[in-house]
Protein backbone atom coordinates (compact mmCIF):
# COMPACT_ATOMS: atom_id res chain seq x y z
CA UNK A 1 0.00 0.00 0.00
CA UNK A 2 1.20 3.49 -0.64
CA UNK A 3 -0.71 5.27 1.89
CA UNK A 4 0.58 4.89 5.67
CA UNK A 5 -2.79 5.78 6.82
CA UNK A 6 -6.28 7.20 5.68
CA UNK A 7 -6.56 10.40 4.69
CA UNK A 8 -9.57 11.22 6.66
CA UNK A 9 -6.82 11.10 9.69
CA UNK A 10 -4.79 14.10 7.92
CA UNK A 11 -4.94 17.43 9.76
CA UNK A 12 -8.01 19.92 8.73
CA UNK A 13 -7.05 22.73 6.56
CA UNK A 14 -8.60 26.04 6.85
CA UNK A 15 -12.32 26.24 4.42
CA UNK A 16 -11.14 28.35 2.07
CA UNK A 17 -7.71 30.04 0.45
CA UNK A 18 -7.71 33.73 -1.15
CA UNK A 19 -7.23 33.84 -4.89
CA UNK A 20 -4.32 32.92 -6.29
CA UNK A 21 -2.47 33.48 -10.12
CA UNK A 22 -1.81 30.14 -11.39
CA UNK A 23 -0.79 28.26 -14.61
CA UNK A 24 -3.63 27.48 -16.84
CA UNK A 25 -5.70 23.73 -15.35
CA UNK A 26 -4.08 20.55 -16.73
CA UNK A 27 -6.49 17.19 -16.14
CA UNK A 28 -5.92 15.12 -13.04
CA UNK A 29 -3.63 12.56 -13.79
CA UNK A 30 -4.94 9.01 -13.25
CA UNK A 31 -4.70 7.25 -10.03
CA UNK A 32 -1.60 5.20 -9.83
CA UNK A 33 -1.68 1.55 -9.39
CA UNK A 34 0.06 1.73 -6.48
CA UNK A 35 -2.54 1.85 -4.05
CA UNK A 36 -6.30 2.63 -4.07
CA UNK A 37 -7.91 5.69 -3.56
CA UNK A 38 -10.80 6.40 -0.95
CA UNK A 39 -13.80 7.76 -2.88
CA UNK A 40 -14.18 11.41 -4.02
CA UNK A 41 -16.92 13.30 -1.34
CA UNK A 42 -19.94 14.21 -3.65
CA UNK A 43 -21.68 17.22 -2.09
CA UNK A 44 -20.56 20.60 -4.35
CA UNK A 45 -17.79 22.66 -3.08
CA UNK A 46 -18.05 26.71 -4.13
CA UNK A 47 -15.92 27.98 -6.61
CA UNK A 48 -13.96 31.24 -6.19
CA UNK A 49 -13.39 33.41 -9.54
CA UNK A 50 -9.90 32.37 -10.83
CA UNK A 51 -7.50 35.49 -10.65
CA UNK A 52 -5.56 36.71 -13.76
CA UNK A 53 -2.75 34.65 -14.52
CA UNK A 54 0.78 35.91 -13.96
CA UNK A 55 2.66 33.17 -13.96
CA UNK A 56 6.40 33.53 -15.13
CA UNK A 57 6.70 33.34 -18.97
CA UNK A 58 8.20 30.40 -21.04
CA UNK A 59 11.61 29.67 -21.56
CA UNK A 60 10.68 30.21 -25.19
CA UNK A 61 9.22 33.22 -25.14
CA UNK A 62 12.54 34.85 -23.38
CA UNK A 63 15.23 35.20 -25.83
CA UNK A 64 17.54 37.39 -23.49
CA UNK A 65 21.09 35.97 -23.17
CA UNK A 66 23.82 36.49 -20.31
CA UNK A 67 26.16 38.22 -22.13
CA UNK A 68 24.48 41.15 -24.15
CA UNK A 69 20.55 41.39 -23.81
CA UNK A 70 18.31 43.04 -27.11
CA UNK A 71 16.47 46.25 -26.02
CA UNK A 72 14.80 45.70 -22.61
CA UNK A 73 11.03 44.53 -22.50
CA UNK A 74 8.24 44.45 -19.40
CA UNK A 75 9.77 41.41 -17.27
CA UNK A 76 6.27 39.73 -16.03
CA UNK A 77 6.91 39.38 -12.00
CA UNK A 78 6.29 36.32 -9.89
CA UNK A 79 3.01 36.36 -7.88
CA UNK A 80 2.72 37.41 -4.93
CA UNK A 81 1.50 34.85 -2.19
CA UNK A 82 -0.82 35.97 0.95
CA UNK A 83 -0.12 34.37 3.72
CA UNK A 84 -3.41 32.13 3.98
CA UNK A 85 -2.47 30.75 0.45
CA UNK A 86 1.01 29.49 2.95
CA UNK A 87 -1.13 28.67 5.77
CA UNK A 88 -3.52 26.12 3.93
CA UNK A 89 0.00 24.91 1.70
CA UNK A 90 1.74 24.32 5.15
CA UNK A 91 -1.49 22.13 6.14
CA UNK A 92 -1.82 20.08 2.78
CA UNK A 93 1.93 19.25 2.76
CA UNK A 94 2.02 18.23 6.75
CA UNK A 95 -1.28 15.90 5.40
CA UNK A 96 0.21 14.71 2.44
CA UNK A 97 3.93 13.78 4.41
CA UNK A 98 1.95 11.71 7.26
CA UNK A 99 -0.29 9.99 4.26
CA UNK A 100 2.43 8.86 1.80
CA UNK A 101 5.33 6.41 2.21
CA UNK A 102 8.45 8.65 0.78
CA UNK A 103 10.20 4.94 0.55
CA UNK A 104 7.67 3.80 -2.12
CA UNK A 105 7.59 6.92 -3.46
CA UNK A 106 11.13 6.72 -4.31
CA UNK A 107 11.24 3.94 -6.94
CA UNK A 108 9.02 5.51 -9.07
CA UNK A 109 9.95 7.59 -11.86
CA UNK A 110 9.68 11.27 -11.63
CA UNK A 111 6.48 11.66 -13.87
CA UNK A 112 4.93 9.01 -11.90
CA UNK A 113 5.85 10.00 -8.60
CA UNK A 114 4.38 13.43 -9.65
CA UNK A 115 1.18 12.38 -10.42
CA UNK A 116 0.78 10.23 -7.64
CA UNK A 117 1.37 13.33 -5.11
CA UNK A 118 -1.06 15.38 -7.21
CA UNK A 119 -3.75 12.94 -6.70
CA UNK A 120 -3.01 12.42 -3.30
CA UNK A 121 -3.31 16.14 -2.76
CA UNK A 122 -6.85 16.31 -4.65
CA UNK A 123 -8.13 13.85 -2.52
CA UNK A 124 -6.84 15.80 0.86
CA UNK A 125 -8.51 18.66 -0.67
CA UNK A 126 -11.85 17.61 -1.42
CA UNK A 127 -12.16 15.59 1.97
CA UNK A 128 -11.64 18.41 3.74
CA UNK A 129 -13.53 20.55 1.53
CA UNK A 130 -10.80 23.49 1.07
CA UNK A 131 -12.68 26.18 -1.34
CA UNK A 132 -10.78 26.85 -4.37
CA UNK A 133 -11.12 27.28 -7.80
CA UNK A 134 -9.56 25.10 -10.32
CA UNK A 135 -6.88 27.62 -11.33
CA UNK A 136 -6.04 27.61 -7.62
CA UNK A 137 -6.24 24.10 -6.58
CA UNK A 138 -3.93 23.68 -9.85
CA UNK A 139 -1.00 26.01 -8.27
CA UNK A 140 -1.04 24.62 -4.91
CA UNK A 141 -0.20 21.04 -6.75
CA UNK A 142 2.45 22.44 -8.46
CA UNK A 143 3.93 24.17 -5.33
CA UNK A 144 3.79 20.89 -3.67
CA UNK A 145 4.84 18.47 -6.29
CA UNK A 146 7.86 21.29 -6.39
CA UNK A 147 8.44 20.61 -2.59
CA UNK A 148 8.46 17.47 -2.70
CA UNK A 149 10.27 16.02 -6.50
CA UNK A 150 12.32 19.26 -6.91
CA UNK A 151 13.44 22.61 -5.57
CA UNK A 152 10.71 23.94 -4.22
CA UNK A 153 9.46 27.78 -4.89
CA UNK A 154 12.56 27.88 -6.93
CA UNK A 155 11.00 25.56 -9.57
CA UNK A 156 9.19 28.51 -11.98
CA UNK A 157 12.63 30.78 -12.05
CA UNK A 158 14.83 27.82 -12.77
CA UNK A 159 12.22 27.31 -15.80
CA UNK A 160 12.67 30.72 -17.06
CA UNK A 161 15.64 30.90 -19.61
CA UNK A 162 15.77 34.93 -19.66
CA UNK A 163 16.92 34.85 -15.65
CA UNK A 164 20.65 35.00 -15.42
CA UNK A 165 21.04 34.97 -11.51
CA UNK A 166 19.06 33.94 -8.62
CA UNK A 167 19.88 35.03 -5.13
CA UNK A 168 17.81 33.47 -2.18
CA UNK A 169 18.75 35.70 0.93
CA UNK A 170 17.02 33.69 3.63
CA UNK A 171 13.39 32.33 3.31
CA UNK A 172 11.39 35.69 2.76
CA UNK A 173 13.95 37.48 0.50
CA UNK A 174 14.52 35.63 -3.42
CA UNK A 175 15.90 38.43 -5.49
CA UNK A 176 16.24 37.49 -9.79
CA UNK A 177 18.80 39.29 -12.25
CA UNK A 178 17.08 39.98 -15.83
CA UNK A 179 18.45 41.55 -18.61
CA UNK A 180 21.50 42.83 -15.93
CA UNK A 181 19.33 44.72 -13.66
CA UNK A 182 18.25 42.90 -10.14
CA UNK A 183 14.61 42.94 -8.73
CA UNK A 184 13.25 41.33 -5.95
CA UNK A 185 10.61 38.43 -6.90
CA UNK A 186 6.91 37.76 -4.53
CA UNK A 187 8.28 34.05 -4.03
CA UNK A 188 9.44 32.67 -0.61
CA UNK A 189 10.07 29.66 1.46
CA UNK A 190 8.08 28.35 4.10
CA UNK A 191 10.93 28.71 6.41
CA UNK A 192 14.40 28.24 6.79
CA UNK A 193 14.00 25.01 7.30
CA UNK A 194 12.88 24.22 3.90
CA UNK A 195 15.64 26.36 1.92
CA UNK A 196 18.07 24.05 3.76
CA UNK A 197 16.91 21.05 2.50
CA UNK A 198 16.42 22.29 -0.92
CA UNK A 199 20.62 23.43 -0.33
CA UNK A 200 21.43 20.12 0.86
CA UNK A 201 19.31 18.19 -2.37
CA UNK A 202 21.46 20.23 -4.84
CA UNK A 203 24.40 20.05 -3.11
CA UNK A 204 24.46 16.22 -2.59
CA UNK A 205 23.28 15.65 -6.15
CA UNK A 206 27.46 16.42 -6.81
CA UNK A 207 28.81 14.29 -4.22
CA UNK A 208 28.95 17.03 -1.30
CA UNK A 209 27.63 18.57 1.98
CA UNK A 210 26.43 22.08 3.16
CA UNK A 211 25.98 22.20 6.84
CA UNK A 212 27.41 23.72 10.24
CA UNK A 213 30.28 21.82 9.88
CA UNK A 214 30.74 22.56 6.18
CA UNK A 215 28.88 25.60 5.85
CA UNK A 216 30.26 26.85 2.42
CA UNK A 217 29.90 25.03 -0.70
CA UNK A 218 30.60 25.15 -4.43
CA UNK A 219 27.96 23.14 -6.62
CA UNK A 220 26.29 22.91 -10.01
CA UNK A 221 22.86 21.85 -11.03
CA UNK A 222 22.32 19.08 -13.84
CA UNK A 223 21.90 21.93 -16.49
CA UNK A 224 25.02 22.86 -15.75
CA UNK A 225 24.06 26.38 -14.10
CA UNK A 226 26.45 27.21 -10.97
CA UNK A 227 25.56 27.03 -6.95
CA UNK A 228 27.39 28.61 -4.66
CA UNK A 229 25.41 28.14 -0.58
CA UNK A 230 26.37 29.22 2.66
CA UNK A 231 24.82 28.51 5.88
CA UNK A 232 24.39 29.71 9.61
CA UNK A 233 26.59 29.97 11.49
CA UNK A 234 28.55 32.38 9.10
CA UNK A 235 24.92 33.46 7.23
CA UNK A 236 23.21 35.42 9.95
CA UNK A 237 20.08 35.64 8.26
CA UNK A 238 19.46 32.24 7.30
CA UNK A 239 21.02 29.83 4.41
CA UNK A 240 22.28 31.93 1.17
CA UNK A 241 21.48 30.63 -1.96
CA UNK A 242 23.02 32.11 -5.55
CA UNK A 243 22.89 30.70 -8.92
CA UNK A 244 24.48 31.69 -11.80
CA UNK A 245 21.97 30.28 -14.47
CA UNK A 246 22.70 29.55 -18.10
CA UNK A 247 20.71 29.23 -21.44
CA UNK A 248 19.14 26.08 -22.17
CA UNK A 249 20.76 27.13 -25.68
CA UNK A 250 24.33 27.39 -26.18
CA UNK A 251 24.91 30.91 -27.33
CA UNK A 252 27.59 31.01 -30.73
CA UNK A 253 29.26 34.04 -31.42
CA UNK A 254 26.85 35.08 -33.81
CA UNK A 255 24.61 35.71 -31.12
CA UNK A 256 27.21 38.01 -29.74
CA UNK A 257 27.01 40.05 -33.00
CA UNK A 258 23.32 39.86 -33.13
CA UNK A 259 23.29 41.33 -28.96
CA UNK A 260 25.88 44.07 -29.75
CA UNK A 261 28.72 42.51 -27.66
CA UNK A 262 30.95 42.99 -30.45
CA UNK A 263 31.23 44.06 -34.14
CA UNK A 264 30.91 41.20 -37.34
CA UNK A 265 34.68 42.37 -37.65
CA UNK A 266 35.48 41.81 -34.50
CA UNK A 267 33.92 38.73 -34.13
CA UNK A 268 36.11 37.41 -36.95
CA UNK A 269 39.01 38.14 -35.24
CA UNK A 270 38.25 36.17 -32.11
CA UNK A 271 37.16 33.26 -34.76
CA UNK A 272 40.88 33.81 -35.93
CA UNK A 273 42.10 33.79 -32.46
CA UNK A 274 40.17 30.82 -31.26
CA UNK A 275 41.13 28.82 -34.55
CA UNK A 276 44.97 29.71 -34.58
CA UNK A 277 45.55 28.33 -31.12
CA UNK A 278 46.41 31.16 -29.78
CA UNK A 279 46.83 31.40 -25.64
CA UNK A 280 44.17 33.36 -24.36
CA UNK A 281 42.87 35.02 -21.03
CA UNK A 282 39.45 36.21 -20.71
CA UNK A 283 39.42 39.16 -18.11
CA UNK A 284 36.02 40.81 -16.73
CA UNK A 285 34.04 41.38 -13.47
CA UNK A 286 31.57 39.20 -11.94
CA UNK A 287 28.47 38.59 -14.22
CA UNK A 288 30.34 40.41 -17.36
CA UNK A 289 29.85 37.19 -19.58
CA UNK A 290 33.87 35.45 -19.45
CA UNK A 291 32.39 31.98 -19.04
CA UNK A 292 29.64 32.66 -22.18
CA UNK A 293 32.33 33.39 -24.10
CA UNK A 294 35.32 30.90 -23.18
CA UNK A 295 32.42 28.61 -24.33
CA UNK A 296 31.81 30.63 -28.03
CA UNK A 297 35.43 30.80 -28.79
CA UNK A 298 35.77 26.81 -27.74
CA UNK A 299 33.68 26.49 -30.71
CA UNK A 300 36.38 27.09 -33.14
CA UNK A 301 38.60 24.40 -31.80
CA UNK A 302 38.94 21.78 -34.10
CA UNK A 303 37.05 19.07 -33.68
CA UNK A 304 40.06 16.58 -33.93
CA UNK A 305 42.05 17.99 -30.88
CA UNK A 306 41.85 16.62 -27.17
CA UNK A 307 40.69 18.94 -24.55
CA UNK A 308 40.60 19.00 -21.33
CA UNK A 309 38.64 21.24 -18.74
CA UNK A 310 39.88 22.26 -15.23
CA UNK A 311 36.88 23.77 -12.87
CA UNK A 312 35.96 24.28 -9.21
CA UNK A 313 32.79 23.67 -10.25
CA UNK A 314 32.11 22.09 -14.09
CA UNK A 315 29.77 24.98 -15.59
CA UNK A 316 31.38 24.86 -19.26
CA UNK A 317 30.22 23.53 -22.36
CA UNK A 318 32.03 22.92 -25.01
CA UNK A 319 31.13 20.71 -27.82
CA UNK A 320 34.08 18.99 -29.23
CA UNK A 321 33.92 15.35 -29.27
CA UNK A 322 36.90 15.02 -27.03
CA UNK A 323 36.80 16.55 -24.06
CA UNK A 324 37.65 15.50 -20.73
CA UNK A 325 35.79 17.41 -17.84
CA UNK A 326 38.07 17.37 -14.50
CA UNK A 327 36.55 19.24 -11.17
CA UNK A 328 38.02 20.04 -8.03
CA UNK A 329 37.15 18.40 -4.52
CA UNK A 330 36.95 19.81 -1.33
CA UNK A 331 37.93 18.21 1.98
CA UNK A 332 36.30 15.40 3.83
CA UNK A 333 34.63 15.39 7.53
CA UNK A 334 38.22 14.91 8.76
CA UNK A 335 40.11 17.35 6.44
CA UNK A 336 41.84 15.34 3.80
CA UNK A 337 40.99 14.32 0.22
CA UNK A 338 40.86 17.62 -0.86
CA UNK A 339 41.83 18.16 -5.12
CA UNK A 340 42.68 21.76 -5.62
CA UNK A 341 42.50 23.49 -9.14
CA UNK A 342 46.47 22.87 -9.01
CA UNK A 343 46.81 19.27 -8.41
CA UNK A 344 44.31 19.18 -11.89
CA UNK A 345 46.55 21.38 -14.23
CA UNK A 346 49.49 19.63 -12.36
CA UNK A 347 47.76 15.93 -13.72
CA UNK A 348 46.59 17.63 -17.15
CA UNK A 349 49.82 17.31 -18.51
CA UNK A 350 50.21 13.76 -17.79
CA UNK A 351 47.00 13.11 -19.96
CA UNK A 352 47.97 14.07 -23.69
CA UNK A 353 46.34 17.38 -23.40
CA UNK A 354 46.11 19.29 -26.60
CA UNK A 355 44.31 22.34 -24.95
CA UNK A 356 43.76 23.11 -21.35
CA UNK A 357 41.08 25.24 -20.38
CA UNK A 358 40.62 26.38 -16.78
CA UNK A 359 37.06 27.78 -15.52
CA UNK A 360 38.37 30.19 -13.43
CA UNK A 361 42.12 31.10 -12.40
CA UNK A 362 41.93 32.16 -9.00
CA UNK A 363 45.30 30.60 -6.98
CA UNK A 364 48.79 29.25 -7.89
CA UNK A 365 47.40 27.12 -10.71
CA UNK A 366 48.56 30.14 -12.85
CA UNK A 367 51.76 29.00 -12.27
CA UNK A 368 51.05 25.53 -13.93
CA UNK A 369 48.81 26.75 -16.80
CA UNK A 370 51.52 29.56 -18.00
CA UNK A 371 53.84 26.89 -17.85
CA UNK A 372 51.37 24.71 -20.24
CA UNK A 373 50.89 27.08 -22.32
CA UNK A 374 54.82 27.51 -22.72
CA UNK A 375 55.61 23.54 -23.16
CA UNK A 376 53.43 22.71 -26.16
CA UNK A 377 49.80 23.14 -25.17
CA UNK A 378 49.32 26.15 -27.50
CA UNK A 379 45.50 27.30 -27.55
CA UNK A 380 44.71 27.13 -23.73
CA UNK A 381 42.24 29.51 -22.33
CA UNK A 382 41.68 30.37 -19.22
CA UNK A 383 39.38 33.56 -17.09
CA UNK A 384 40.11 35.33 -14.20
CA UNK A 385 38.66 38.37 -12.63
CA UNK A 386 40.26 41.88 -13.48
CA UNK A 387 38.73 45.52 -14.32
CA UNK A 388 41.38 45.75 -17.85
CA UNK A 389 44.08 43.59 -19.57
CA UNK A 390 46.64 45.33 -17.93
CA UNK A 391 45.41 44.51 -14.69
CA UNK A 392 44.94 41.08 -15.50
CA UNK A 393 48.66 40.47 -16.42
CA UNK A 394 49.42 42.03 -13.11
CA UNK A 395 47.09 39.86 -10.89
CA UNK A 396 49.07 36.56 -12.81
CA UNK A 397 51.88 37.80 -11.51
CA UNK A 398 50.37 38.17 -8.09
CA UNK A 399 48.72 34.48 -7.80
CA UNK A 400 52.21 33.26 -8.72
CA UNK A 401 54.31 35.42 -6.26
CA UNK A 402 51.26 34.34 -3.32
CA UNK A 403 51.96 30.95 -4.40
CA UNK A 404 55.32 30.46 -2.63
CA UNK A 405 57.00 30.69 -6.22
CA UNK A 406 60.33 32.75 -4.89
CA UNK A 407 61.12 34.15 -8.31
CA UNK A 408 62.21 37.37 -9.70
CA UNK A 409 59.09 39.70 -10.60
CA UNK A 410 61.22 40.15 -14.01
CA UNK A 411 61.45 35.97 -14.36
CA UNK A 412 57.63 35.81 -13.88
CA UNK A 413 56.86 38.70 -16.53
CA UNK A 414 59.19 36.87 -18.98
CA UNK A 415 57.02 33.74 -18.08
CA UNK A 416 53.57 35.68 -18.80
CA UNK A 417 55.24 37.08 -22.03
CA UNK A 418 56.01 33.91 -23.22
CA UNK A 419 53.02 32.18 -22.70
CA UNK A 420 49.81 35.10 -23.30
CA UNK A 421 49.36 36.02 -26.79
CA UNK A 422 45.73 37.52 -25.97
CA UNK A 423 43.83 38.95 -23.25
CA UNK A 424 40.01 39.88 -24.25
CA UNK A 425 38.28 42.29 -21.36
CA UNK A 426 34.33 41.55 -21.10
CA UNK A 427 32.21 44.47 -19.60
CA UNK A 428 29.42 44.31 -17.89
CA UNK A 429 27.89 48.46 -18.33
CA UNK A 430 26.01 50.60 -16.05
CA UNK A 431 22.85 49.02 -18.01
CA UNK A 432 23.08 46.18 -17.61
CA UNK A 433 24.35 45.39 -21.02
CA UNK A 434 27.90 42.93 -21.63
CA UNK A 435 30.31 44.53 -24.20
CA UNK A 436 33.40 42.91 -25.21
CA UNK A 437 35.77 46.27 -24.23
CA UNK A 438 39.04 45.21 -25.94
CA UNK A 439 41.05 42.70 -27.59
CA UNK A 440 44.10 43.36 -26.60
CA UNK A 441 47.58 41.26 -27.55
CA UNK A 442 50.99 40.86 -25.25
CA UNK A 443 54.02 42.08 -27.38
CA UNK A 444 56.63 41.48 -25.03
CA UNK A 445 59.26 42.73 -22.11
CA UNK A 446 60.23 46.27 -22.23
CA UNK A 447 62.92 46.03 -19.27
CA UNK A 448 60.56 45.68 -16.12
CA UNK A 449 57.28 46.51 -18.00
CA UNK A 450 55.10 44.51 -20.13
CA UNK A 451 54.19 46.09 -23.10
CA UNK A 452 50.70 45.07 -24.89
CA UNK A 453 48.77 46.87 -27.93
CA UNK A 454 44.85 46.83 -28.30
CA UNK A 455 43.55 45.47 -31.59
CA UNK A 456 39.57 46.60 -30.66
CA UNK A 457 38.54 48.58 -28.36
CA UNK A 458 34.60 49.61 -27.37
CA UNK A 459 34.11 53.68 -27.41
CA UNK A 460 31.04 54.47 -25.34
CA UNK A 461 29.10 57.25 -27.81
CA UNK A 462 25.98 58.39 -25.37
CA UNK A 463 22.76 56.44 -24.51
CA UNK A 464 19.54 56.85 -25.99
CA UNK A 465 15.86 58.13 -23.91
CA UNK A 466 15.62 54.80 -22.73
CA UNK A 467 18.83 55.39 -20.85
CA UNK A 468 20.48 52.04 -23.02
CA UNK A 469 24.04 53.09 -23.37
CA UNK A 470 25.51 53.78 -27.65
CA UNK A 471 28.70 52.75 -28.39
CA UNK A 472 30.93 51.12 -31.25
CA UNK A 473 33.44 48.83 -31.67
CA UNK A 474 36.79 50.39 -33.62
CA UNK A 475 40.06 49.15 -34.39
CA UNK A 476 43.24 50.88 -33.36
CA UNK A 477 44.79 50.53 -36.82
CA UNK A 478 47.02 47.94 -36.16
CA UNK A 479 48.31 46.28 -39.70
CA UNK A 480 50.10 42.88 -38.51
CA UNK A 481 49.66 41.74 -35.06
CA UNK A 482 52.39 39.82 -33.24
CA UNK A 483 49.97 36.49 -33.54
CA UNK A 484 50.04 36.98 -37.97
CA UNK A 485 52.42 34.19 -38.41
CA UNK A 486 50.46 32.20 -35.91
CA UNK A 487 47.37 33.30 -38.63
CA UNK A 488 49.69 32.28 -41.79
CA UNK A 489 50.46 28.77 -40.43
CA UNK A 490 47.21 28.44 -40.08
CA UNK A 491 46.04 29.40 -43.79
CA UNK A 492 44.11 32.49 -41.86
CA UNK A 493 46.27 35.40 -42.41
CA UNK A 494 44.00 36.76 -45.83
CA UNK A 495 41.63 36.78 -43.05
CA UNK A 496 42.65 38.31 -40.56
CA UNK A 497 43.82 41.16 -42.56
CA UNK A 498 40.48 41.49 -43.75
CA UNK A 499 39.10 41.83 -40.51
CA UNK A 500 41.33 44.38 -39.23
CA UNK A 501 40.38 46.18 -42.46
CA UNK A 502 37.07 46.06 -41.46
CA UNK A 503 37.47 46.99 -38.01
CA UNK A 504 39.02 50.48 -39.09
CA UNK A 505 36.61 51.53 -41.67
CA UNK A 506 33.49 50.29 -38.96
Amino acid sequence: MFGKRSIGDAPSAPPAVPAQASAAARPAAPASPVAPRPPQPTQPRPQAAPAPQARAASPAARPAAPVAPPPRAEVEEPEYRSEAYYRVKSTIFNALIETIDLTQLAQLDPESARDEIRDIVAEIISIKNVVMSIAEQESLLDDICNDVLGYGPLEPLLARDDIADIMVNGSNAVFIEVSGKISKTGIRFRDNGQLMNICQRIVSQVGRRVDESSPICDARLPDGSRVNVIVPPLAIDGPTLTIRKFKKDKLKLSNLVEFGSISPAGAKILQIIGACRCNVLISGGTGSGKTTLLNTLTAFIDPTERVITCEDAAELQLQQPHVVRLETRPPNLEGSGQVTMRDLVKNCLRMRPERIIVGEVRGSEAFDLLQAMNTGHDGSMGTLHANTPREALSRLESMITMGGFSLPPKTIREIIVAAVDVVIQAARLRDGSRRITQITEVLGLEGDTIITQDLLVYEIQGEDQNGRINGRHRGTGVGRPRFWERARYFGLEKELAQALDETESA
